[in-house]
């Protein structure tokens, strides 16, 4: 039972175990009709009774101070002691309650908490690992290439031509890291002080699926849509910033495209109070292992992969900041038709 139906019970309890045999002594003070059991007492009866109420109010107060302090001031105090021990390094054990009130709810958020707090502070540090490893390959290259230039005096005029082209190469590729990372970090802060406006889920869908019905044609892919969507179903969004974020999924299911006849299926629906996207591609899709990590900032499956076709591994990290700042959620998932799928929701307008 939830406490703000617990506590007015509780209260109304003691104002009828207070009251009621107030009201019975009044009466019996104004009618002069005493009970038997009240006739040996020698002092008048308004101090029976106020004696009475007085010893009456006392214990239920005791009582419920007594029970207010087991259901709430020690819970209080024990999680108040959690967040003194609050390590982002050193997991400690669930803070565990069986309660299904307030209390009970406020113990699963601070869990909730504490595991974002971690999975924050991993992300962080493999975002560092997956920068630094990004930029020392190709600083690396440039440092091998300089030393011999600086070393081997009789080098030819076209090994030098080629050692300065392939210098300028892995320049530019770190110029592209630096400037990927500025593009994330911009956009994040533009996610801050976004814009968004009431939008037809139907028509938004409709729009997205010609649009790529149309690129992925283009490419000789294809590209299969439907949705139940109704014209009266709206949600809150920045257009750009939705649209960024199927240009994402897109675009990841086109560049790691490993065969001929690539599919795209698109599909939307709305299940409770949220409009559901989702899209899936028959390709080969990832490991077990690794699908929920794809939204990781600098996170890719294959490294190999990544040089190749030249992703960062921010892509579906950008996704998933858009749609968590529309008050949605995303995730990957094994589609049925073999590859990636990815499913995010949007709240609707009420």
């Amino acid at each position: 039972m939830k406490l703000k139906i617990k506590l007015p019970l509780l209260f109304l309890l003691v104002f009828t175990l207070i009251l009621s045999p107030g009201a019975i002594f009044i009466k019996t003070f104004i009618t002069n009709e005493r009970p038997q059991a009240l006739r040996i007492f020698s002092t008048p009866v308004h101090f029976e009774v106020i004696f009475y109420l007085l010893f009456l109010t006392g214990l239920v107060f005791v009582i419920l101070a007594i029970y207010l302090h087991f259901t709430i001031t020690i819970p209080l105090q024990l999680l108040n002691t959690r967040l003194k021990c609050v390590n982002i390094r050193r997991p400690i054990t669930t803070l565990n309650s069986r309660r299904n009130d307030e209390i009970g709810e406020l113990y699963n958020h601070f869990n909730d908490m504490e595991d974002r707090l971690h999975r924050a502070h991993k992300e962080q540090v493999g975002m560092i690992a997956a920068m630094a490893h990004d930029l020392k390959t190709p600083l690396t290259t440039i440092n091998g290439f300089v030393e011999l230039l600086a070393i081997q005096k009789n080098l030819s005029e076209k090994e030098k031509q080629e050692f300065y082209e392939l210098i300028l190469k892995k320049t530019r590729h770190i110029a592209e890291l630096i400037n990927g990372f500025s593009s994330f970090t911009k956009d994040e802060l533009e996610l801050e002080a976004i814009d968004m406006k009431s939008f037809e889920a139907r028509k938004l869908f409709e729009n997205i699926a010609a649009e790529y019905e149309i690129e992925l044609s283009g490419f000789n892919f294809e590209l299969a849509w439907n949705h139940t969507f109704n014209p009266n179903q709206h949600i809150l969004i920045n257009e750009h910033m939705i649209r960024r974020v199927f240009g994402n999924l897109f675009s990841n299911a086109v560049r790691y495209v490993e065969k001929r006849d690539l599919k795209v299926y698109m599909s939307g629906y709305v299940q409770g109070n949220n409009a559901y996207f989702q899209v899936e591609d028959n390709g080969l899709g990832v490991p077990d292992k690794e699908l929920s990590s794809l939204f990781l900032k600098f996170f890719t499956v294959d490294k190999s992969r990544q040089n190749k076709s030249g992703g960062m591994g921010l892509g579906l990290a950008s996704c998933k900041s858009i749609i968590e700042h529309h008050g949605g959620g995303i995730e990957a998932f094994h589609s049925n038709y073999g590859g990636l799928g990815v499913r995010f929701c949007l709240p609707l307008v009420k």
